[in-house]
């Protein structure tokens, strides 16, 4: 039994690891799959960076191209007069604004300016030497190449951007030198407009671009409507003399929401269909082989059954035909000499002891399926340990005598009154001590001790009793089966003692029964020590005096003159019955089944009968019927007490007979006192 939680447990921890197995594995797919993703989406994101950044520088150099007359004109060291400069600039003017201003800025200091409306504050600026200006006038200056610069707040008022196109001219001596600068002011705003880097935002894409100032600030030079979040993408674009810096990603992340929750949802989902998967098919192979396990177990308890009983058979044939043929042969002598008193008394105690082997083999075979089933009940009354030593004393002393057996019995006890069932007590020492005696020759020694110990609980004690003799013993090999049913060493032939093999097994399963344990020891040849230890409550006073009230009182008390009627099929049965009742100073009336009983009732006045005595089963109607139809009577008479006097004992049937509408229950046979105890209770 210990194996199937420990396999279940096993089966968890498998299934447990087939859950973190498959989890593991989803999530490295799909760590995989994000990953290929990601680099999927950051790749776009790098190509649309590089392309606005192409785009834009696209779009600077063709305002360039379009301002590189002013610069050739200088290179070619023609003069430009105000005038003129004024009528050329007009004609790079673009439709969409996006140049606010044309300068010329020779030797770094602004000297032309178009259209000279709103750009006054611009003149006489000294690029080379203004703070937000000159890093990448000078740059340009030196490498040669167009910078732009900003964007920032211009002087004239406005945020642009200044596109400064370094100009030189060749000397007589052939050598190029720094002129100054054809300068053009963005509009940064229109600017951006032109290249579309909205488009960004239509792509959903968040975005920020920047450089770094001259300084180590940051600069931005265009970002989203939203700030960009974590975890961008960043992309580092040339443009010339700078380095731009792209910030990108996409405005739900490189895995969208949908995505990641898609995502969850299958790292619950397959680890956990595997695990359930895994759970049911591990689970029915688990259950197949605890079916064909079980299946095993009970043919092989099948098998242990029949040869049990197969063995039980072997071993009693002898033992049951001894008594049959005595019985047989001894009526037949009987008949033969019942003109001899001395002899036919002989051959009636022969029938009689025989028939009593018979009768004690029938009781352990009905006790043995009563316990198996499970209706074995416990029935707690005050009881004194010292009855129960008189009359296990009057029953083995004699059996000890004639065997000349030495029997001791050593008590050690403090508390005499307890709770316990009488019967089923007496009933395990009656078989220990009987098969102590039994199997102990003569000459021997059988030996009981009763001690007393500390109860588990309050109010509770513990009886230890041990039986030792020095009778035949048991072997080592058979020991183990001692509680076995029809198990027995040693058939009667060859132990020359008769018996069932059913009484030890009934010890066992009552001392079961009453939560207490039973030892063995033996060795073949020295004999055997049987230790066995029983709980009991320990009887009240309350419970004493009230015990000792009932033993006091007069069982047949204030029944004189009642009138019953008896319901008994038995004519043996009614004859004993009648023959106690009259003997007690009661009136009698016998029905032979449960219709006569039903129809005498109604026969008769309601008070004519102070009770019933309803047998259970008779023909025509049983009892639980008749009484059921003497309490479905329209007057008084429905409510005369009814008492089942029945063979059928047990407890179910004491419950059967309380459905039916009795009011009580006697067992057969019939003992006089409980049946008078019985009659004043309910006739009170």
């Amino acid at each position: 039994m210990k194996q199937e939680p420990n396999q279940q447990r096993a089966l968890q921890r498998k299934t447990g690891l087939v859950f973190v197995l498959m989890f593991v594995l989803v999530l490295a797919l799909l760590s995989l799959f994000n990953h290929n993703l990601r680099q999927q989406e950051q790749l776009k994101a790098a190509y649309t960076a590089e392309s606005t950044v192409a785009n834009i520088e696209a779009q600077l150099n063709r305002y360039l191209a379009e301002s590189d007359l002013l610069k050739k004109i200088v290179e070619a060291n023609q003069d430009i007069s105000g005038r003129r400069f004024d009528d050329l600039s007009e004609l790079m003017a673009d439709e969409d604004g996006v140049i606010k201003a044309i300068e010329l800025a020779p030797d770094g200091i602004v000297r032309n300016v178009y259209p000279l409306k709103g750009n006054v504050d611009a003149l006489g600026l000294d690029m080379l030497q203004h703070p937000e200006r000159k890093f990448e006038a000078n740059l340009a200056k030196e490498s040669g190449r167009y910078t732009i610069a900003g964007p920032f707040e211009l002087v004239q008022g406005g945020t642009g951007a200044l596109l400064f196109d370094p100009i030189y001219t060749t000397d007589e001596d052939g050598q190029q030198k720094y002129w100054g600068f054809s300068i053009l002011v963005l509009n940064w705003e229109k600017f951006l407009d032109g290249v579309q880097i909205e488009k960004l935002h239509d792509a959903s894409y968040e975005y920020l671009i920047w450089k770094q100032g001259h300084d180590g600030e940051q600069v931005i030079i265009a970002q989203g409507t939203h700030p960009v979040g974590d975890d961008t993408l960043e992309v580092a674009c040339s443009v010339p003399n700078d380095t731009w810096y792209f910030e990108i990603r996409p405005a739900a992340g490189w895995i969208s929401p949908t995505l990641k929750a898609f995502d969850v949802i299958l790292l619950a989902l397959l680890p956990t269909l595997a695990a359930i998967g895994y759970w049911q098919f591990a689970l029915r192979r688990y259950r197949d082989a605890v079916h064909a396990q079980e299946l095993e177990k009970s043919v092989r308890e099948a098998q242990a059954a029949n040869e049990a009983k197969t063995r039980f058979l072997f071993n009693m044939s002898h033992d049951i035909r001894t008594p049959m043929n005595a019985i047989i042969g001894y009526s037949e002598l009987l008949e033969a000499h019942l003109d001899d008193r001395d002899r036919a008394l002989d051959y009636v105690e022969k029938i009689r002891s025989s028939g009593d082997f018979l009768l004690s083999l029938i009781n352990y075979v009905l006790e043995m399926a009563r316990i198996e089933s499970g209706k074995a009940v416990l029935k707690l009354e005050v009881s004194n340990i010292d009855n129960l030593l008189d009359s296990l004393s009057a029953v083995f002393t004699p059996l000890a005598e004639e065997k000349h057996i030495a029997a001791t019995c050593t008590v050690d006890i403090q508390h005499k009154y307890i709770l316990s069932d009488r019967t089923k007590v007496r009933e395990i020492f009656l078989n220990i001590i009987s098969n102590a005696i039994k199997y102990t020759p003569e000459g021997g020694h059988v030996a009981l001790s009763l001690t007393e110990l500390p109860g588990e609980e309050p109010g509770t004690l513990r009886y230890k009793a041990v039986v030792k003799d020095d009778g035949i013993g048991m072997s080592a090999d058979y020991l183990p089966h001692i509680f076995e049913e029809f198990s027995r060493e040693h058939t009667s032939t060859e132990s020359r003692v008769v018996g069932t093999g059913l009484g030890l097994p009934i010890v066992k399963s009552l001392v079961r029964l009453m939560h207490g344990t039973i030892d063995v020891e033996s060795e073949e040849g020295k004999g055997s020590t049987f230790t066995v230890i029983l709980p009991f409550p320990i009887a009240t006073e309350e419970q004493l005096e009230r015990r000792r009230e009932e033993q006091t009182a007069d069982p047949a008390a204030g029944l004189a003159g009642k009138r019953l009627l008896l319901a008994e099929d038995n004519d043996l049965n009614a004859e004993i019955a009648l023959t106690v009742l009259q003997e007690n100073g009661m009136q009698a009336d016998r029905a032979a089944d449960g219709v006569q009983c039903v129809e005498a009732v109604k026969a008769k006045p309601a008070g004519y009968y102070d009770a019933v005595l309803m047998d259970i089963q008779m023909p025509n109607m049983d009892g639980y019927t008749a009484a059921k139809t003497i309490r479905a009577l329209p007057d008084d008479r429905a409510r005369i007490p009814i008492i089942a006097m029945t063979a059928n004992a047990f407890e179910e049937d004491k419950q059967k007979a309380f459905d039916a509408g009795m009011n009580d229950h006697i067992a057969k046979p019939i003992s006089v006192n409980a049946l008078m105890t019985t009659l004043r209770k309910n006739l009170k």
